[in-house]
C-alpha cells in the first residue's frame, strides 16, 4: 500500500517561492508517473503538473508554466514541486497523487490517479 504525504507549503508574499514535496512510503513509486494537483476553496480540484517515471517527460497546466518545475528523486522515492514567482490565484490546498501502471504517460485528470496524499495548504499574499 502506497502513502503520500505532501509537505512544504505555507504563507508567501507574491513573487515568492516555495518547494513542496511529496514522499512516498509503504512501496517503491519510481516506476509510476506522479502529479500535482490543486483546489481552492468552491472549486474542483484541478492539475498543475505531472510527471512520468524517469523524470524525462513533463506537463504543466498553462496557468504555471515557466514558474512551476517537477522533478523526482527516485532513490529517495519522493516528488519534488518547485514554485517560483507566485501568485495570489496559486493560493489552494496542493495534492501529490500516483498512477500506480506501468505507463510512459502523464495525465491530467484525477481520475487516473489511484492514490492521493492529504495535501499541504499554498497561501500566497498579495
Amino acid at each position: 500500500q502506497v502513502h503520500l504525504v505532501e509537505s512544504g507549503g505555507g504563507l508567501v508574499q507574491a513573487g515568492g517561492s516555495l518547494r513542496l514535496s511529496c514522499a512516498a512510503s509503504g512501496r517503491s513509486v519510481s516506476a509510476y508517473p506522479m502529479g500535482w494537483f490543486r483546489q481552492a476553496p468552491g472549486k474542483e480540484r484541478e492539475f498543475v503538473a505531472g510527471i512520468n517515471w524517469s523524470g524525462g517527460n513533463t506537463n504543466y497546466a498553462d496557468s504555471v508554466k515557466g514558474r512551476f518545475t517537477l522533478s523526482r528523486d527516485n532513490a529517495k522515492n519522493t516528488v519534488y514541486l518547485e514554485m517560483n514567482s507566485l501568485r495570489p490565484e496559486d493560493t489552494a490546498a496542493y495534492y501529490c497523487a500516483a498512477d500506480l501502471r506501468f505507463r510512459n504517460t502523464v495525465s491530467s485528470t484525477t481520475e487516473e490517479y489511484q492514490i492521493w496524499g492529504q495535501g499541504t495548504q499554498v497561501t500566497v499574499s498579495s
